[in-house]
């Protein structure tokens, strides 16, 4: 099952999400559905419930860690509630620009490949990084994290090739325009 927005807010409840982590959901989700939008406006083949239920519920393993193991946390309670594997697979990989298997090994995490690969999984991963708490930044200011992190910059900027590839046009101006206008 892909959840509809009235299932994600329950599923939020039932495992006590904060409103700060479903606001900061929502966000990610407004900004996910601009490039889902456009995607479908340029006939590519995109599930957009699926993007819009990976968007809402990405941080639902905030219920139980504020660590980088959240993603495959909250992927665990999806899969505990027959939540469709597309949507499943969205919350696991949004975490950072995606995680190696050699880099989930070190973390302790299930074993693993967490690199987002389809365009839903990079969808909703990227507009994770352009969002800080339920407010939209530039993604400038997430490089200089993932630099003072330690984190692959290359990934990420590579994360937003893909994405750019995908919608004909840089999706952190897209996504930026788009709630300009709104």
């Amino acid at each position: 099952m892909i959840p509809d927005e009235r299932q994600v807010l329950s599923l939020h409840e039932k495992y006590g999400s904060s409103e700060r982590v479903v606001a900061h959901c929502k966000t990610v989700a407004k900004a996910s559905m601009i490039m889902s939008d456009e995607l479908v406006a340029k006939g590519r083949p995109v599930n957009a419930d699926a993007i819009l239920a990976g968007a809402l519920l990405h941080d639902i393993g905030r219920s139980r860690t504020h660590e980088v193991g959240h993603g495959w946390i909250g992927a665990s309670i999806l899969e505990e509630e027959g939540v469709d594997r597309i949507v499943v697979e969205i919350v696991r990989r949004h975490v950072g620009a995606g995680i190696s298997p050699q880099e989930a090994k070190t973390l302790g995490f299930p074993e693993g490949d967490y690199i987002p690969r389809t365009t839903e999984q990079m969808v909703v991963c990227f507009a994770d990084k352009l969002v800080s708490s339920d407010s939209l930044r530039p993604l400038a200011e997430e490089v200089a994290r993932f630099e003072r992190k330690g984190h692959d910059v290359k990934r990420l900027l590579d994360l937003r090739k893909s994405l750019e590839d995908e919608l004909g046009e840089d999706p952190e101006k897209l996504v930026l325009k788009a709630s300009i206008e709104s």
